[in-house]
């Protein structure tokens, strides 16, 4: 179980790794971008199982309220990033496929 100063703490290290996520974003490196995805996943999923109701004081609160507002327009502008870049890859994925099947069954006429 995390006390106040945990939840804080866990809750920073989100907001880092989200800012840095951004950056990745910003800067088209796709591939750190998705490594720190998957760590923020991990460090969320230990906040969720770990932070209980915690009561924080009213400085650690704001502290906590600010974080959160943070990691949220992070992640808006990341997905305002990446969406784009995601039907990029999906239309190359879908020309590749088209092309192979194609080539596969192109000369095949149904009945």
């Amino acid at each position: 179980m995390m006390n106040a100063e945990d939840v804080i703490v866990a809750y920073e290290d989100v907001a880092r790794i989200t800012a840095e996520m951004l950056a990745a974003a910003r800067n088209s490196r796709w591939d750190e971008l998705i490594s720190l995805e998957q760590h923020c996943a991990n460090r969320v999923r230990t906040l969720a199982q770990g932070e209980s109701p915690v009561r924080l004081s009213g400085e650690l609160r704001n502290r906590k309220i600010a974080m959160l507002r943070q990691i949220l327009a992070d992640d808006r502008e990341i997905r305002d990033l990446t969406e784009p870049w995601m039907r990029q890859v999906s239309q190359v994925m879908s020309s590749i496929t088209e092309r192979r099947l194609s080539a596969t069954y192109g000369g095949v006429q149904a009945n």
